[in-house]
């Protein structure tokens, strides 16, 4: 070891808020050793970091659905194999319930009705009557939240399946979309287009499918509330009018046409499994492919089947006490950001960073995905989040392991400096028009495609955000591209998307606290003239919603209020305000002496943070997520830059 401060001893924490600005200042380096070393400690032999990313109960929820598709009832009796799982998938939603009956989709969040309809419907199969007091009271909250008429169209698509739901006041997902001319299906985010190629074929394979002999949801149903879509205007009449079409077709069209949609859609998705662990690494499409494959009457005993359930039973957490499914893992993201925050934390030439380095080089892709769509003449390089997801490396990723490798330094330079070059040439080529960056494509904003009726998941797009756009930036210019024109329209980007108030929207993290200090990053890094009145505002409105002890925290409420929604300070969102401060030259300012003085205080004696917030975003409004490193990487960094 090469820190000095390992060997000091912290202040008690009972003092600390009392010390001088200079005093805290000395508590810092004992602080980062501590973190530090609890860095470490989490990190697997390969030189990888990867700690747990879960969700809301949804996912036990679609599970049990799940497992009503793969093991029909006889009868009225339903006695699936997996029955113990769904009792223990049952057990962990029950452990969630609000109050008030209901479930949220984040912590600290009100019920929502959608998360609420799918776990009484889980729990219901699961064996509790519906006059049981946990069913009674969902049911209360389902009703008062609007019933099942509410529910977002995936959640009426998964009911129709097994006639829980009207077929035809659902969405249709034709198979013949994998059909269309001038490549349509790329105008969708890479997430959507993997969730419902799989969705078209279940769709339209499912006619045999059944809930177990008198199962019914009719009891969620709220009087005098029609089951149809809701009403629409404008451009939304236009494809509710070809939803009816559609639902023409699958009654009256060619079969011909019909059965080579499907072949096409199974080709489709069977492609897309290869170099991957599981359809698109994601839950929602890794459930449609199995589903997909069983409604195509793949045998139980084929590769692609036995592979699919694999992949998507890796991301179970299932202990003697815990019950829970990833979305997917993160391997990728937590590794560099945890390199990254090493290294700006002081820590140079430890074996232990070589090994993080020659691991994110092994997990370079190398194949051309869905981005070559819109990029056929660049060369394929970047990486993804998960282990294995060579059709969608993505952008933020590949920016955060650039950064990353600045500090950690492998053990083959020369490969090192190739893959760099490579990675960087693909950031600049998936640049979009507007100057900005998205997550895995690039011009994908076609926004007419939010208008289709199942476009309630928030997602349809992968428009170009600021949070990725600042990153990219400060990740080019760290790399001595600041003259490049590329930063030069990222700047103007970042320009044109401040808010009014002077804070940034944060598409993948909660939310304004996170896209503003990484658009400051970003412009701080270009040293861009034209910034600095931009990033003062910024750094004023970070001041203005500090909380009163010190710390920062916002709600996902934010995204739904579109404006800032105060939450109880947290860890992750403390440190990034502070590196927002600090890249706005505001590293001394009282609000970010009081943010360090918290995070110290907050810190655990072996040098780890506690946090329950929910500070990740799946898709605004619909689906969070909790990084359980959030809480120990981030503020480390913050730490870094203030000793």
């Amino acid at each position: 070891m090469s820190y000095k401060w390992f060997q000091s001893s912290p202040a008690p924490a009972a003092h600390r808020a009392e010390r001088e600005p200079s005093a805290v200042r000395n508590e810092v380096a004992p602080g980062i050793g501590r973190a530090a070393e609890h860095l470490f400690s989490l990190q697997a032999p390969d030189g990888y970091w990867c700690c747990e990313l879960t969700a809301d109960t949804t996912l036990e929820s679609d599970y049990i659905l799940l497992q009503l598709w793969l093991h029909q009832p006889q009868g009225q009796e339903w006695n699936p194999p997996s029955q113990g799982r769904i009792e223990r998938a049952a057990r962990s939603i029950l452990d969630r319930q609000l109050p008030d009956g209901g479930f949220n989709i984040y912590s600290g969040g009100p019920a929502e009705v959608s998360a609420t309809v799918k776990a009484y419907c889980a729990l219901k199969l699961a064996g509790y009557q519906a006059d049981s007091e946990p069913l009674r009271r969902a049911r209360e909250r389902i009703l008062a939240l609007g019933g099942l008429q509410a529910a977002n169209s995936y959640v009426k698509i998964n009911l129709s399946l097994f006639g829980l739901y009207p077929r035809k006041h659902v969405p249709s997902v034709p198979p013949e979309i994998v059909l269309l001319p001038g490549n349509v299906l790329y105008e969708m985010s890479s997430w959507t287009r993997s969730i419902l190629v799989p969705l078209s074929i279940v769709q339209a394979r499912a006619s045999n499918r059944r809930a177990p002999a008198g199962f019914t949801l009719d009891e969620l149903i709220l009087p005098g509330v029609s089951l149809k879509f809701p009403k629409r205007t404008g451009l939304s009449i236009l494809f509710h009018h070809l939803d009816r079409v559609f639902k023409v077709w699958e009654k009256r069209g060619s079969e011909r046409i019909r059965a080579a949609a499907i072949r096409e859609a199974e080709r489709w998705i069977l492609e897309r499994t290869r170099f991957t662990e599981g359809l698109g690494a994601i839950y929602p499409a890794m459930m449609y492919f199995i589903m997909a494959l069983d409604a195509m009457n793949y045998q139980p005993d084929q590769p692609d089947l036995v592979d699919a359930i694999r992949h998507f039973e890796s991301l179970l957490f299932e202990t003697d006490d815990r019950f829970l499914f990833q979305p997917c893992v993160s391997p990728i993201w937590d590794t560099a950001i945890s390199a990254y925050a090493l290294g700006e934390a002081g820590v140079k030439d430890d074996e232990r960073m070589t090994r993080a380095a020659d691991w994110l080089i092994s997990k370079e892709v190398r194949r051309k995905g869905d981005w070559s769509i819109k990029r056929p003449d660049t060369e394929p390089s970047g990486w993804a989040f998960e282990f294995a997801n060579e059709f969608y490396p993505d952008i933020d990723d590949t920016a955060m392991v650039l950064l990353a490798l600045m500090h950690a330094k492998a053990s083959n330079p020369s490969a090192q400096a190739t893959t760099e070059r490579r990675a960087i040439n693909w950031l600049l080529a998936m640049q979009s028009d507007d100057g900005g960056w998205a997550a895995f494509d690039v011009n994908n904003n076609w926004a007419v495609l939010n208008q289709v009726p199942f476009a309630d998941h928030n997602a349809m797009l992968d428009p170009t955000c600021p949070d990725i756009t600042g990153r990219v930036l400060e990740c080019l210019c760290r790399r001595g591209l600041a003259s490049h024109d590329a930063v030069r329209r990222g700047v103007a980007y970042l320009l044109g998307s401040q808010e009014k108030d002077g804070s940034w929207y944060g598409r993948w993290g909660v939310n304004y606290v996170y896209g503003t200090f990484l658009a400051i990053r970003g412009l701080a890094a270009t040293g861009s003239p034209d910034a600095r009145e931009a990033i003062q505002r910024a750094a004023t409105w970070l001041r203005s919603v500090q909380n009163a002890d010190g710390g920062w925290g916002e709600s996902c409420a934010s995204y739904n209020s579109e404006r800032f929604v105060p939450a109880p300070s947290c860890p992750s969102q403390t440190a990034w305000a502070i590196l927002g401060l600090r890249a706005a030259g505001e590293s001394q300012c009282a609000a970010a002496r009081r943010g360090l003085r918290r995070l110290l205080d907050w810190q655990n004696p072996d040098g780890s943070w506690s946090e329950e917030a929910t500070t990740g975003t799946g898709f605004p409004n619909v689906f969070y997520l909790t990084y359980g490193m959030y809480r120990d990487y981030f503020p480390l960094l913050a730490l870094a830059g203030m000793a």
